[in-house]
């Protein structure tokens, strides 16, 4: 944690051992995406809720419909809702995926992963679960699932990712933010109201999978003027 504490410092530090850090952790993160030999979905959510909870239910629902229709699924590998959908895709025999981060709370990594690999960097970290996927799953959470959105809906307005769906579960808890947006982003001109077609907001996991694999077959287009572009990365087995 001071490493990473030290990098974010304007103050000069250890440049090249900051550089070989992040280079480290750039290249174990791409060797475990390669590791991936399906098509996968990343799926985000609280840490907090526990088993027994109707989120928990419905993300452990999320992961097992979509290790049933042959995608990975990919999660930040801890609990909650993490653990949740990593459960439902190994109870599926799906392959079940976890980039978990270390924090001062130690985040331990729950135990339905294949494949697992820990960061000591939010941004390597991120952009693993963006370069794995082939959309996002996000069920209510916090301040690291609202970053999770916002990031993933940036990419997606600017073409940095193309044919890559947003799908929000949970309309009670996400209605708020929705609505948040059209009154204060789009009716003060700060986005476009086609921006608003970036993400989809459902009550239903299975629809929500169902969203992410109808994108990936037909090579969806989000936003305004997206070109067609070639399939995602990997073939679906």
């Amino acid at each position: 944690m001071a490493n990473d504490r030290a990098m974010l410092e304007r103050a000069e530090g250890d440049l090249e051992g900051h550089i070989a850090l992040i280079a480290d952790e750039f290249r174990a993160g791409f060797a475990a995406v390669e590791r991936i030999d399906r098509p996968a979905v990343t799926i985000f959510g609280s840490a907090r809720v526990a088993e027994g909870h109707p989120v928990y239910a419905q993300a452990r629902e999320a992961g097992r419909r979509a290790a049933e229709a042959g995608f990975a699924v990919v999660t930040g590998g801890g609990p909650g809702v993490m653990e949740a959908a990593n459960r439902g895709a190994r109870e599926a025999g799906g392959l079940s995926v976890g980039f978990n981060i270390r924090l001062p709370a130690e985040q331990i990594p729950n135990p339905y992963l294949d494949i697992e690999l820990t960061f000591h960097h939010f941004y390597a970290r991120k952009t693993m679960l963006v370069k794995a996927a082939e959309g996002f799953i996000l069920f209510p959470g916090g301040l690291g699932t609202l970053d999770e959105l916002f990031e993933a809906l940036v990419l997606v307005q600017t073409g940095k990712i193309v044919h890559f769906p947003v799908v929000l579960v949970g309309s009670a808890h996400w209605q708020g933010l929705r609505a948040w947006i059209e009154s204060r982003l789009v009716a003060h001109g700060l986005v476009s109201s086609g921006d608003l077609a970036l993400v989809s907001v459902t009550d239903d996991p299975a629809l929500a999978v169902d969203t992410v694999l109808a994108c990936y077959e037909r090579r969806c287009a989000h936003g305004p003027g997206r070109p067609a572009a070639a399939h995602p990365r990997r073939a679906k087995p």
